[in-house]
């Protein structure tokens, strides 16, 4: 129990399969080792709401298909060094029937969270990585899933300007992972965004990328009113976006 991760919330019926009973727990917190968070949870009695501590439980004790992504999982990886974007909250991703339990929900951590329930890809588990912060481990979004988040939430939870931004700092991607996940992408809005913020940047990863193999769909996409026609992607996008 001490060996625990500093932060990392304790689910009972997780601890309970370590060997710890229901009636064992109960004795640790009227000893005041560990303290109740809500139903089923618990933190050891002198650490504090951290939410990684919180997203790593719900991702290794309870197998819940939760992870950060979009910008926060950016940011973490060090891809928005020098932006001044404005999404302050950590951006959350699950699938759209996933329910959350009350003892996340009800409890303020030490950053707020916002949860978006889409899923863009076939398969829900793909593009993710570990990402390690001291002792706690979890899952959060390889740099081309998140930036395939941030353009699902675009325009939105922030502007398509901001996204370009995002898309311009990233020139160091892996075609193998880009095409992977293009591939496996449901969403034509975002797959088509995709190729058109990256022609755009002049990445050098671009030209790597198979588009024979990536279904685009057809018809035009109004992305924005009183937009420009973009012909080569069929996307009507603001006019300082085409010029």
């Amino acid at each position: 129990m001490q060996d625990s991760p500093k932060g990392l919330v304790l689910l009972s019926s997780w601890l309970v399969s370590k060997g710890y009973s229901y009636e064992l727990q109960q004795r640790y917190r009227k000893g005041g080792w560990l303290k109740s968070i809500g139903k089923g949870a618990m933190l050891k009695s002198r650490d504090s709401f951290m939410l990684y501590g919180a997203l790593s439980a719900l991702q290794s004790q309870v197998n819940v298909n939760i992870h950060m992504g979009g910008r926060s999982a950016l940011e973490l990886q060090g891809s928005t060094n020098y932006l001044q974007l404005s999404f302050p909250e950590t951006t959350l991703f699950v699938p759209g029937r996933t329910e959350l339990p009350p003892w996340f929900i009800n409890n303020k951590w030490d950053s707020d969270y916002k949860v978006f329930k889409i899923s863009i890809l076939n398969d829900d588990m793909l593009g993710l990585t570990i990402y390690r912060d001291g002792e706690i481990e979890m899952n959060i979004s390889n740099p081309v899933r998140a930036m395939l988040e941030c353009i699902a939430l675009a325009p939105t939870e922030f502007s398509l300007n901001e996204v370009f931004e995002l898309m311009e700092g990233l020139t160091t991607l892996r075609p193998k992972q880009v095409q992977e996940l293009l591939e496996n992408c449901k969403s034509i809005k975002v797959k088509r965004l995709f190729f058109y913020f990256a022609e755009r940047a002049g990445h050098s990863w671009f030209k790597y990328i198979d588009q024979t193999r990536i279904d685009l769909g057809s018809g035009n996409r109004s992305i924005t009113p009183n937009g420009v026609l973009v012909p080569k992607y069929s996307l009507v996008l603001p006019k300082d976006l085409v010029e």
